[in-house]
This record gives structure tokens, sequence and C-alpha cells, in this order.
């Protein structure tokens, strides 16, 4: 039952926000009382704390799966993104945004892990791009690692990009463009140029 709750609790946060949903929408959508809830979770806090590390240990391993394939390296990061984004719902409710605003412990620690888990993963690309010829090879792999992660942590401030006029998924293109088109070779820019075709007709 616990992870029945977890896997609603899931749809149901990401679909409609953290801080939109009740536990007494989660009880009517399974059809049981919010009592049965309670008895595994003490609180909507707790339920949150594990719907989301539950989510970053999905999300980890598919993108760990997907780096362990070694792609080309701007194809790797494009790759990353649609899985990203198809696991959270195309961030339509901006989960993480809502995490930092109204549980900001809880955003901590998913921060800490999520840096670790995209530190080695874009530092790893970064090196096999300058390897193969795809990236230039006067690049500071580790100021670069962590200004990717900085803006692809930035851009999901909704102050900032409110969705209205920044949607998700265009938002996540333009930066993925942004960040390449400045570490890029020509070799790299005519595959960067085939990703963006390829994005946009599908």
């Amino acid at each position: 039952m616990k992870d029945k709750i977890k896997v609603t609790a899931t749809e149901l946060f990401l679909n409609l926000g953290f801080k939109s949903v009740t536990m007494d929408d989660i009880a009517n959508e399974m059809g049981i009382s919010k009592k049965t809830i309670y008895t595994h979770f003490n609180n909507k806090t707790a339920l949150v704390s594990e719907v989301t590390s539950s989510l970053f240990c999905v999300i980890s391993e598919g993108i760990d799966l997907i780096c362990s394939i070694e792609k080309n390296s701007i194809e790797e990061l494009y790759e990353i993104k649609r899985f990203v984004m198809e696991h959270l719902k195309n961030e339509k409710t901006s989960p993480l945004y809502q995490l930092h605003k109204y549980y900001p412990k809880i955003y901590a620690t998913l921060k800490k892990k999520q840096f670790d888990l995209m530190q080695d993963c874009v530092m790893d690309n970064l090196k096999r791009g300058v390897h193969t010829g795809m990236y230039r090879d006067n690049i500071n792999v580790e100021f670069v690692s962590r200004i990717y992660f900085t803006g692809v942590t930035g851009i999901k401030d909704q102050d900032f990009f409110p969705a209205r006029m920044f949607p998700m998924d265009a938002l996540m293109d333009q930066f993925l463009e942004y960040h390449l088109r400045g570490i890029c070779t020509p070799k790299g820019l005519e595959t960067l140029q085939e990703c963006i075709t390829t994005n946009q007709l599908t």
C-alpha cells in the first residue's frame, strides 16, 4: 500500500503541484481513507520527502544508463533532457520551484544530490566531447560543469522565467543550445544543428 500511495502521490504532485495537492486529494484519488495514508506517512512533508527521493533515484538510474552507452556527447545531453522531461511531466507544475518555495529543507537535500549526480555526468560528457573533437580543447571542464548546473537549475526559477513566457520544454532547448554553442568546435556545431533539427521534428 505504501508504494501505491507514493505512485499516486507522485502523479498528482507532478501534474498539479506539490503545494496544491492535499492528503485528501490523494485519498480520494485512491479510494481510501486519509487515515490509511497516515499509517504509512506521518504528514505531507514526509510523503513529499519520500516521493522526491524515489523520483530522484529513478531519474538517476535512467541518466546513468544513458551515460553508460557513451553516445556522441551532444546527442547524450539531448537524450538526458528528453528522459528527465518525460519523468517530470514536462515540468508543467514547476516541481523544483515549488519544492524550493514550500519545502526548502527537502529542496536543499535534493539539490545537493542533484549536483553530485550532474557534476560527474557533465564532467564526463565534457571530457569525452573534448576527446572526440566535439568541444573545444581549451575549456575549463570544472568551471563549465558548474556553470551548466547553475544554469539548468536557475532557469527553473519561476520568478525569473515565468511559465507563461518560457514553457519549460522550449526553455530547456534554448538553454542547451546556449550552453553548447559556447563550447562546441565547428565539428560539434554541425552535430548540434542536426540535434536541433531532429528535436524540432519530434
